[in-house]
C-alpha cells in the first residue's frame, strides 16, 4: 500500500466523472470545482494512482475526468483502476457517469460542429451508438448516473451539490422541480406528480401573466375544491417515503411536479411542497424549469 495513502488523516473524496462524449464532462467538473474540488481531465488511467497518492498530507477531494478520449483508455484498465482504488479504506472513491439521449449527443454535436471522437468520416450517430456500446459496463458500476438530457446548467448544479456536496449534513436531500408537459418529463425525476387537473389561473386575465410565485395565483389555485385533499394525500404519501429512501443510502431525491405551462399551478404546488418538506425537517431546494413558457 502506498505510504501516502497509508497515512492520510481523513479519507480522500475522489470522483471518477465519466460517461457519453458531449454528455456534460467538462459542464461536470467545472461544477464540482465550484464545490470545492480539484478537478483534472483526461489524465491518462495509468497514472490516476500516481496523481492522488503524490501530494502529502490533507488532500483536497478530486474530481478526475475520464472518457474515450483519455490516453491509455480502456474499459477493462479503467474498472481494475476503479477496483483498486476502492481497496484503500483512506480513499473515498465515487464513480459518476453523464448519459443523454443519442438524438441530444447528435443535436449538441451538429450545433458545435465538433467531430465525435469515435465518428471519424461516419455520420455522428455511428460514433455516439459505438460510444455507448464501449462505455454501457461502466454505467452498470457508477455510483451515481445523471442524465443530461433536458438538465440545465442549473439543475447539474443543484444534482451535483446534492450527490457530492463536501458540507452536507449526512442524510437525504429533496430537489423539487416543476415542469410543464409540452417540454417534457425531466428524465433525472425520482417521482413525478401532475397537477393539471387544479383550476388553471391560464384563462383567469388577471392572472394569466403571473406565475405560481405569486399571492394572487396560489390563493386562486387553493379555491380549488380538490387541493387541500390532494395536497394531504401528497404529504401521505411522501412521509412514510422519506426516511425509506434514507435508509437505502439515497442521497439525494428529486421530485417533478408538472402543469401544461409549467407557470402556474406546478410552480405553486411545488413550492408549497418544499414548504411542507422543510417543515418536516427535510433539506429542500427548488427549481422552476420552465416558468418562463409562454402559456398554460
Amino acid at each position: 500500500m502506498n505510504t501516502a495513502l497509508a497515512h492520510a488523516p481523513h479519507p480522500t473524496r475522489v470522483i471518477l466523472v465519466t460517461g457519453m462524449s458531449g454528455a456534460g464532462k467538462s459542464s461536470a467538473l467545472k461544477g464540482l470545482e465550484d464545490l470545492g474540488y480539484e478537478a483534472v481531465d483526461n489524465i491518462p488511467i495509468s497514472l490516476i494512482t500516481s496523481l492522488i497518492s503524490g501530494v502529502r498530507g490533507p488532500q483536497r477531494p478530486l474530481a478526475i475526468g475520464v472518457d474515450i478520449r483519455t490516453r491509455d483508455f480502456g474499459i477493462t484498465a479503467f474498472l481494475a483502476e476503479l477496483d483498486e482504488l476502492m481497496t484503500h479504506p483512506e480513499l473515498d472513491v465515487r464513480l459518476l457517469f453523464l448519459d443523454c439521449e443519442d438524438s441530444k449527443l447528435q443535436q449538441r454535436y451538429s450545433e458545435t460542429r465538433r467531430r465525435h471522437p469515435l465518428a471519424a468520416d461516419r455520420p455522428v450517430l455511428d460514433g455516439i451508438r459505438h460510444e455507448r456500446a464501449l462505455v454501457s459496463p461502466l454505467q452498470g458500476r457508477a455510483d451515481v448516473v445523471l442524465d443530461t438530457t433536458d438538465l440545465t446548467l442549473g439543475a447539474l448544479g443543484n444534482s451535483l451539490k446534492g450527490h457530492f456536496g463536501l458540507n452536507a449534513v449526512p442524510g437525504l436531500s429533496v430537489f423539487v422541480t416543476s415542469f410543464s408537459y409540452r417540454q417534457g418529463v425531466p428524465r433525472e425525476a425520482d417521482l413525478v406528480f401532475d397537477v393539471r387537473f387544479l383550476k388553471n389561473p391560464h384563462y383567469v386575465p388577471d392572472l394569466s401573466g403571473l406565475t405560481g410565485l405569486d399571492r394572487e395565483v396560489g390563493q386562486f389555485i387553493q379555491t380549488d375544491p380538490d387541493f387541500d385533499a390532494f395536497f394531504r394525500s401528497l404529504a401521505s404519501l411522501l412521509k412514510p417515503l422519506l426516511p425509506r429512501f434514507a435508509q437505502e443510502g439515497k442521497s439525494y431525491l428529486t421530485i417533478a411536479v408538472g402543469c401544461t405551462g409549467g407557470k402556474h399551478r406546478s410552480v405553486y404546488v411545488t413550492e408549497k411542497l418544499a414548504e411542507w418538506l422543510r417543515a418536516e425537517g427535510a433539506r429542500a431546494s427548488v427549481v422552476h424549469r420552465d416558468i418562463g413558457s409562454a402559456r398554460e
